[in-house]
């Protein structure tokens, strides 16, 4: 006898409860005429992964609870079909020193009209970009089903997301007799972290001799990308089945009953290489922050650089180029080859193309101060006056024609401040903020030598790759006049910033002492620019957002 069961990989909107409760409700329905009867949604499905605040108010919560009462409703004609939904639970009602109950991070088994068991989440995340107990008591229980039809049902342990990295919830979940464990999921994606997940779980059913089914979200919620890649291990620690990754899948696993324990088989998806993730992740990124807020379409600054030319190609590959308008906005120190590998990258893309001199506007703007700057020579503060003048003249655009500006610098530059508060920094998302600079020269390569929309073509001149990269705000500028070189910046930047080494180590390590204490102290003194720049798509580990949560008024020095 088999049990088949469905992972409903799906991409949820937070907040949109009707919407994410009919997901879940046509998502059954599918997959019960597809002999499914098991169906595992992804944690706090009913509303979305993460709420963040909304879970603070009662009427959210209340909210909640009609949208699980709606699924219960109109699957109750399902017959012997169990549904598992994550949603929330409990309140904040409070007098003014004593809470009354406590809220949780849930999740309910659902059968023919009826909810048979609720789970709350035992293991509650407060790490990287997780504050789960900024919102949520832990669960305390455990909960064992049963799945199947008539006199053959398989025991399914549940388990929520977090509760799986740990020993103990799994092991109670087997003395409570579960034949299988059911994980649902809404981890944060980054580069890598879909194996990591493959690898632990596989520990974890080695410990407790159990298969398990993981069940994941997939979709953007502003900075945080999740990936899908769900998936099923047998006891032995097998790879059963693995889903796509990036992309909605009712996915389907099929349990066979033995005498020992439940055997999973199901379709297994190749390995991805961690750049071809990456791509899929920025793509994602962007798809879903413009579409969930209705922007529509983008705007940006093309220069002529490498910056520039990644972000054109993901957003191209992301909303189509029909949705995207680039500006080239020369000014006095603008190359000519600038000029011609823009306008090339653009043809090659076929997006919205214009030019916007910024010669006429910088030059007012120096007759203006001239009286004030009278006696002091050209700095920096010329070269900010055109980086805001570019970002003045695209935010114009946007509240013009409603696109969204994209900004286009990367993590090196966001961590020493190489870049400008209302130039280059304005904008509504940031979508290579995490990305190093030698991260985006290797991507660019991977996406030249790869076309995984089929679009037949490179996308990004060869020229704009191997030229040195400049900022071109004074004559003959190149970035390595500013900053260490791009391989040793990053270095510093991987190994401090989302590591947490310490200077004495990394310089043990072979790193310039110079290099080390300039670094070091550019990422601590420019953390007031960072608070204001737009919010972008985390990759890493650790990104400047949520991750990096560092007072701008600091008088710590290592």
């Amino acid at each position: 006898m088999n049990l088949n069961i469905c992972v409903a990989q799906l991409n949820f909107i937070v907040g949109d409860l009707p919407g994410n409760a009919q997901k879940i409700i046509d998502a059954a329905r599918t997959a019960y005429a597809d002999g499914a009867k098991l169906m595992l949604t992804p944690e706090l499905s009913i509303c979305g992964y993460a709420a963040e605040d909304l879970f603070l108010r009662p009427a959210f919560i209340a909210a909640c609870d009609d949208a699980v009462k709606t699924v219960v409703r109109e699957l109750a004609g399902l017959k012997d079909m169990t549904v598992v939904v994550g949603h929330p639970i409990g309140g904040d009602n409070r007098t003014r020193s004593v809470a009354i109950h406590h809220r949780f991070n849930a999740a309910s088994v659902i059968r023919e009209g009826r909810v048979l068991h609720t789970y709350a989440k035992r293991e509650l995340p407060n790490y990287q970009v997780f504050d789960e107990r900024r919102y949520f008591t832990p669960g305390e229980d455990v909960c064992v089903f049963e799945a199947g039809e008539g006199a053959h049902k398989l025991r399914v342990g549940l388990l929520i997301c977090e509760d799986a990295w740990y020993e103990e919830p799994a092991r109670l979940a087997r003395e409570a007799g579960a034949q299988l464990l059911a994980v649902i999921n809404a981890s944060p994606f980054h580069v890598g972290k879909g194996y990591e997940r493959e690898q632990t779980m596989r520990e974890r059913v080695l410990a407790c001799n159990l298969p398990m089914v993981y069940a994941h979200l997939v979709g953007g919620q502003d900075e945080v990308v999740f990936e899908g890649h769900s998936f099923a291990l047998n006891a032995d620690g097998a790879l059963a089945a693995r889903a796509p990754s990036f992309r909605e899948q009712l996915f389907g696993v099929t349990a066979r009953f033995t005498p020992q324990a439940a055997v999973l088989a199901g379709t297994i998806e190749p390995e991805r290489s961690l750049d071809a993730d990456l791509w899929d992740a920025l793509v994602l990124g962007v798809r879903d922050y413009l579409g969930k807020n209705n922007f529509p379409g983008a705007i940006l600054g093309l220069s002529g650089g490498i910056d520039s030319a990644l972000v054109l190609a993901i957003a191209v590959d992301a909303l189509g180029k029909e949705k995207i308008r680039t500006v080239m906005m020369p000014s006095p120190y603008t190359a000519d080859i600038s000029w011609i590998d823009a306008r090339d990258m653009a043809a090659r893309l076929g997006v919205h193309y214009d030019e916007i001199s910024i010669v006429p506007e910088f030059e007012a703007f120096k007759a203006s101060l001239a009286g004030e700057f009278a006696g002091r020579a050209e700095d920096t503060t010329e070269e900010n006056i055109q980086a805001r003048i570019r970002g003045t003249l695209l935010m114009a655009l946007s509240n013009k024609f409603g696109a969204i500006v994209l900004t286009t610098g990367n993590k090196s530059e966001l961590a020493t401040g190489y870049c400008t508060l209302y130039g280059d920094m304005a904008g509504g998302f940031a979508v290579i903020k995490d990305l190093a600079k030698t991260t985006v020269f290797r991507l660019a390569r991977w996406r030249n030598s790869h076309d995984p929309y089929h679009t037949g073509r490179e996308p990004i001149p060869e020229r704009i790759i191997t030229r040195p990269p400049s900022a071109e705000l004074r004559p003959d500028q190149k970035d390595q006049d500013s900053l260490p070189p791009y391989e040793v910046l990053d270095r510093i930047i991987e190994r401090y910033m989302e590591n947490d080494a310490s200077i004495d180590s990394m310089i043990a390590g072979g790193l310039a002492a110079a290099d080390v204490e300039r670094v070091t102290k550019l990422i601590k003194i420019n953390e007031y620019k960072r608070r204001q720049a737009p919010i972008g798509i985390r990759v890493t580990h650790r990104s400047f957002g949520k991750d990096w949560r560092y007072p701008i008024t600091n008088k710590f020095r290592q």
